[in-house]
């Protein structure tokens, strides 16, 4: 549901939320369903919250104005990973290529191989989309 037409606004508002909350967006890039958020955070903010605000005010801001995307919500759950100073340019490049990078994979393939290659069990029924 996120157009290329969309795509601007909806990420110019969720910075400003991450921001308003003490953290700062290096990256935001996506695809129409789903979206990749680099951010630094302080060790005091907690993460579960932090997502649960952006999701839940970035959605009524759509409702209210966006009126052909009155339908809009994100998912229940989300998908963190931390990133070692190391891997930041990595992690960029990989969000800044989303829709390079979904030519040859979907989704659910993309956040399996995520879970994966970070050794974390999970069942399909509960984490795919």
């Amino acid at each position: 549901m996120i157009t290329a037409d969309f795509k601007p606004r909806l990420y110019a508002y969720m910075e400003t939320l991450f921001e308003d909350e003490g953290a700062h967006v290096v990256i935001m890039n996506g695809m129409p369903d789903h979206v990749h958020i680099l951010v630094h955070t302080k060790p005091s903010i907690l993460l579960s919250t932090l997502v649960r605000k952006v999701k839940g005010a970035s959605c009524r801001w759509t409702h209210q104005n966006i009126s052909e995307l009155e339908h809009f919500g994100w998912q229940d759950g989300y998908g963190a990973f931390s990133v070692g100073y190391s891997n930041k340019e990595a992690v960029y490049r990989y969000i800044q290529n989303q829709e390079e990078h979904h030519r040859q994979s979907t989704y659910d393939a993309e956040f399996t191989r995520l879970l994966e290659m970070q050794k974390i069990q999970y069942d399909p029924r509960f984490v795919l989309g």
